[in-house]
């Protein structure tokens, strides 16, 4: 059986806590912004967590199981 690989753009794009869930960055912050009020582009900045839903195939991807 060959290795099982890790999804490598889940991999860069996301990062496991040390509780175990999911932090991802905000979309929408690329180009485009002057239609974009600065209150919007301020709450972008932050990055988020994933929803408990998503979680569990996220891992999956992240850790290549």
């Amino acid at each position: 059986m060959p290795k099982v690989k890790s999804h490598r753009a889940a991999r860069k794009r996301m990062k496991l806590t040390a509780k175990g869930k999911i932090k991802k960055r905000s979309a929408f912050t690329s180009h485009l912004l002057s239609n974009r009020s600065a209150k919007r582009k301020r709450q972008l900045r932050k990055g988020s967590i994933l929803s408990d839903k998503d979680t569990k195939n996220i891992k999956k991807l992240i850790s290549g199981v």
